[in-house]
């Protein structure tokens, strides 16, 4: 049997990122891995599932990280669509809205898209 764990990410400045995940999507730093080469961050939602994302800073990595067609993105469901909605644009971070489906997509300091969806 397996347990999903985590998604990783990598990301160029971890102390901005760390900051939008904190603002955009109220995650927090459960966990923290120092290397001399790179620093994981484990970050949670507060124990609403046991599912974290591990941000990877490449200590020395000044170029930004080649996503492709950026095809792969994280999904978070919220109680209170409007008001992350509102949060959202404010931050100035949706870059796709389809309102058909009733979802969005805000993109993340390194290029990463993240779905957000109705509970």
């Amino acid at each position: 049997m397996f347990k999903f764990l985590h998604n990783n990410l990598n990301v160029l400045d971890l102390e901005r990122s760390l900051k939008f995940y904190r603002e955009a999507l109220d995650l927090k730093e459960v966990n923290r891995l120092e290397t001399p080469d790179f620093t994981l961050v484990y970050l949670g939602d507060g124990g609403q599932t046991p599912h974290q994302l591990e941000l990877t800073w490449l200590k020395g990595r000044t170029e930004p990280y080649n996503l492709g067609d950026n095809e792969v993105h994280l999904a978070f469901g919220t109680d209170d669509f409007d008001a992350a909605h509102e949060r959202h644009r404010k931050m100035g971070c949706i870059c796709y809205e389809n309102a058909a489906m009733g979802i969005y997509f805000i993109v993340d300091p390194d290029g990463y898209w993240l779905e957000i969806l109705p509970a």
